[in-house]
């Protein structure tokens, strides 16, 4: 994740009287090709706490990012890719050590999330998949790696989406959609 930081311009920060206005120091800039970012400083220390980018200037931003510990770290990301006015994806750093450990995806974009990847130990690996592959509101494939090795211990599936687990495997690595080649987080 990466490190926001007012340049050192106070002058460019609303310094308006907080207490009687109630409003957080805001920059807005916008480029010559339509695109906007808004930058907020909710606890006025000139730190970001917040970044909005609106990449195609219809003033709906289509990423935002988030210090929401006060570490000078962005700790959470939205992310809108086909820029439709709902969230695509959520990156969280839950622990703040500068990786993602939990990750909802709408791969589908119709605006209901239906993949949540979690490293719940903070080792950098998955430890839990759910997704909705059908995207018909239920999950059918879920993996957990509850000794946290790498391997998933657990994988239900219900390959015919009819709301009841077909197959269950115990720790069986040939299955694993916690790893190998492709990326459980690719998205766009």
């Amino acid at each position: 994740m990466s490190e926001y930081e007012d340049p050192g311009h106070s002058d460019t920060w609303d310094h308006s009287d907080h207490d009687s206005g109630g409003h957080d120091d805001v920059i807005v800039a916008e480029y010559t090709d339509g695109s906007q970012v808004a930058v907020v400083d909710t606890n006025h220390d000139h730190y970001a706490d917040l970044v909005a980018i609106d990449h195609d200037g219809d003033g709906r931003p289509e990423e935002v990012d988030a210090d929401t510990n006060g570490d000078h770290r962005i700790d959470t990301a939205a992310y809108d890719y086909n820029q439709d006015g709902r969230v695509d994806e959520i990156d969280v750093d839950r622990n703040h050590d500068g990786r993602v450990d939990l990750v909802d995806l709408d791969r589908n974009h119709d605006g209901h999330l239906d993949t949540e990847i979690r490293d719940d130990n903070y080792d950098g690996r998955p430890d839990h998949l759910v997704a909705d592959t059908n995207y018909d509101g239920r999950p059918d494939l879920a993996a957990v790696d509850a000794d946290e090795d790498g391997r998933p211990d657990v994988i239900v599936t219900d390959s015919n989406y009819d709301g009841t687990p077909d197959t269950v495997h115990y720790d069986d690595p040939d299955s694993n959609p916690l790893a190998g080649g492709a990326s459980p987080y690719a998205t766009h």
